[in-house]
């Protein structure tokens, strides 16, 4: 597996793939990985010539500066993982290789999908987020990149930005890979307490009762029933939890308001503020 540290690095690795007309499948990452991360390195080698991964922890879209100095760095770790599902190539900058001094982010209208859930309680998170997205984009041209559901707001935000600024790059969403007990995979599951460990599995199966429940109570009805059963489990705490259209990420009132909806929760612990959504 290749290591490429610099732009000039990928730009060399990836000319010379494009030159053979070959596709390039692209996981964009923040480190920490897991077997969701996994899966999506191995979907982007199965569908191209080419797989390539990036660790970058990217301070712009933290809002938050301690939830940044705790975010969780393994790059060794991660690289072994890489090259054990037989990823081509990874890049792995430095901050001042994707960021020049006082870098202002970039200008560009993603409109109502970064003013709510996600948008809402972390300003300028999503302004972070495609600002190195389209960094990225333009220092790894691929093909395909190929990004997990779990971040189901990021990933409608990707493919909007996308959409106007890199319409060649085709964007690809892998449904969330779970652990045995529903808890979606995430680098963050790492800084949950063992009690919390034991106890967060509630996310999921109230994201599920959510589904059953769409058939027996009101949209509001629903969202009060999933709000009291995850706060009834000391210490969490929802954050936000929305019914939305799955395009335009939009709160509906009542079901039939959307063909295509989709059920996002926010959930803080004492450690640690999880993420997670449903299909209904």
């Amino acid at each position: 597996m290749k290591v490429l540290k610099t732009k000039n690095e990928v730009a060399t690795y990836i000319n010379a793939i494009l030159g053979q007309n070959k596709t390039v499948g692209f996981v964009p990452t923040m480190g920490a990985l897991h077997q969701g991360h996994l899966h999506l390195v191995r979907q982007a080698q199965e569908e191209n010539d080419v797989a390539i991964a990036s660790i970058f922890v990217n301070p712009t879209q933290f809002n938050n500066p301690e939830d940044l100095k705790k975010y969780p760095r393994m790059p060794l770790e991660d690289m072994e993982l890489l090259k054990e599902v037989g990823c081509d190539a990874v890049f792995i900058p430095e901050v001042s290789e994707m960021y020049a001094p006082d870098e202002l982010g970039l200008n560009f209208d993603i409109g109502n999908l970064a003013k709510v859930m996600e948008g809402e309680f972390r300003p300028g998170h999503f302004q972070g987020v495609i600002t190195i997205v389209h960094k990225l984009f333009d220092i790894v041209k691929p093909t395909t990149a190929y990004l997990g559901e779990k971040d189901f707001q990021q990933l409608a935000v990707i493919r909007f930005m996308a959409a106007k600024l890199h319409p060649h790059i085709k964007i690809v969403g892998s449904p969330t890979v779970r652990e045995t007990d529903g808890l979606a995979m995430s680098s963050r599951n790492l800084r949950l307490t063992p009690e919390e460990r034991n106890t967060v599995p509630v996310i999921y199966k109230s994201l599920k009762d959510a589904v059953k429940w769409k058939h027996q109570f009101s949209v509001e009805e629903v969202k009060n029933k999933v709000i009291n059963q995850i706060n009834a489990i000391q210490p969490f705490k929802v954050e936000y939890f929305d019914i939305v259209d799955s395009t335009t990420l939009q709160s509906i009132s009542n079901w039939n308001d959307s063909d295509n909806l989709r059920a996002c929760i926010a959930v803080l612990t004492s450690t640690v503020r999880l993420i997670d959504n449903i299909a209904l």
